[in-house]
């Protein structure tokens, strides 16, 4: 994988370029307790993740796709997340507890750079190839990278909401190029890098990208679990796909590429 061969580059968001600094319980949890609601943690996160799933199903995209809208999908997760771990809390105060975390998830508060990514992004950078981001995100993208340091080293950024569109869809792939605005751009000359196997490496592929899968389980299980995935697309990190390039290009990673 030659990355010469690439016109454009585009990275997912979420546990790609960027990591919680704590659990979405531990987080809950703190900012409930700043309102007077006091939850167990280990609750709010096995809480958190059945809201996520039953929102996911019952309003896609964050309720774009249904009217809901992601304001009030995200509202509904946080009340209902709290509510399942404890009976009689005030609605009111849980209104405030959401408006609050709506807030703070947008911000570096929430959010850290994933390890190597501004290595990479650096990197990439310098070598001239336009980059761009495929998300499945709401409205709080554009602000999420530009408070974490990292919307500069954007063209674009291709958003699920904005686009009422979101991955694994060919649709997003393809909006992505025309956002790039990478004259006589083709698939085979697109590199998609994410987390997830389904929508990043699967949605890329199935849209005639080429594309990595960033991973930090064993090889092992992701062979178990996927066995039609090659190995050599799979890195356990930014940083390790960085020293992957730099290898296939002859290239010395260094201080001064951080």
């Amino acid at each position: 994988m030659n990355i010469s061969r690439f016109r454009l580059i585009t990275f997912d968001v979420t546990d790609t370029l960027l990591k919680f600094r704590s659990a979405p319980g531990k987080q809950y949890g703190e900012v409930g307790a700043m309102y007077g609601v006091l939850v167990d943690s280990h609750s709010l996160s096995a809480n958190f993740k059945s809201h996520w799933h039953k929102m996911n199903a019952e309003h896609p995209n964050f309720g774009r796709n249904t009217g809901l809208g992601w304001e009030m999908w995200w509202n509904r997760i946080v009340k209902g997340t709290f509510k399942d771990s404890k009976i009689d809390l005030d609605d009111k105060k849980l209104d405030s507890v959401a408006s609050h975390l709506i807030r703070l998830y947008e911000t570096s508060m929430c959010w850290q750079q994933s390890y190597g990514a501004l290595g990479l992004l650096s990197y990439l950078r310098n070598r001239g190839i336009p980059m761009g981001v495929i998300s499945n995100f709401d409205p709080r993208l554009e602000a999420t990278l530009i408070n974490t340091k990292l919307r500069h080293y954007f063209k674009f950024v291709a958003g699920s909401y904005e686009l009422g569109v979101d991955k694994p869809n060919s649709e997003i792939f393809e909006k992505a190029m025309e956002m790039s605005k990478v004259e006589g751009i083709k698939p085979e000359d697109c590199l998609h890098v994410g987390n997830t196997v389904l929508l990043d490496f699967v949605g890329a592929r199935n849209s005639g990208w080429n594309a990595v899968l960033i991973h930090d389980i064993s090889m092992r299980k992701v062979k178990e679990k996927y066995p039609d995935i090659d190995p050599s697309f799979v890195f356990s990190s930014l940083y390790d796909l960085h020293r992957y390039f730099l290898e296939n290009n002859s290239e010395k990673l260094t201080a001064q590429s951080f």
